[in-house]
């Protein structure tokens, strides 16, 4: 099996992966593959490791900075990746990134969860490149997210046959 090039360029850009998402319940689960399609169950700030530090929970830009929330959605991108490996095997695998739906946990008055989306948005464009890394995506302000937390993203994948 030849090394994992997404991988590589995580590991150049000086990232690790953290655990995949767990799913608290056993109705559900953390991705369902469809054929060539992927599906990533919502990844919450709420489940991030501490190290992402105190400002992963609470509303958006007056609780948590746009800055801080970017970062958190970097943060579940690559929770997703972990989530994407658990579930193929290889990063290399996908070859799409189809779709991203982001939720931000937002002030009444804020109007721009797409920044903060871009957290997320930015690290697959760069890892999977300007054609497979560019994909649609919703970003919507929500009045209230599970757990007070900050963001939380979804994610559909096209995924190649198995090597």
């Amino acid at each position: 099996m030849t090394p994992d090039r997404i991988e590589a360029k995580l590991m150049a850009r000086g990232f690790s992966l953290p655990e995949p998402l767990r799913m608290p319940a056993s109705n559900r689960r953390p991705w369902f593959l469809a054929g060539r399609m992927l599906y990533l169950s919502g990844h919450g700030s709420a489940l991030l490791d501490d190290a992402v530090g105190p400002k992963r929970i609470g509303k958006v830009p007056t609780e948590v900075s746009v800055a801080d929330a970017q970062a958190v959605s970097e943060a579940l991108a690559l929770k997703m990746l972990a989530t994407i490996r658990a579930a193929l095997g290889r990063l290399d695998r996908v070859t799409q990134v189809v779709k991203l739906t982001g939720f931000v946990n937002s002030a009444p008055d804020f109007e721009a969860p797409n920044t903060v989306i871009n957290g997320a948005s930015d690290l697959f464009h760069d890892l999977y490149g300007p054609e497979a890394g560019c994909h649609c995506r919703s970003a919507i302000g929500a009045g209230a997210l599970v757990a007070r937390q900050s963001v939380e993203i979804e994610g559909i994948f096209m995924v190649a046959a198995r090597d």
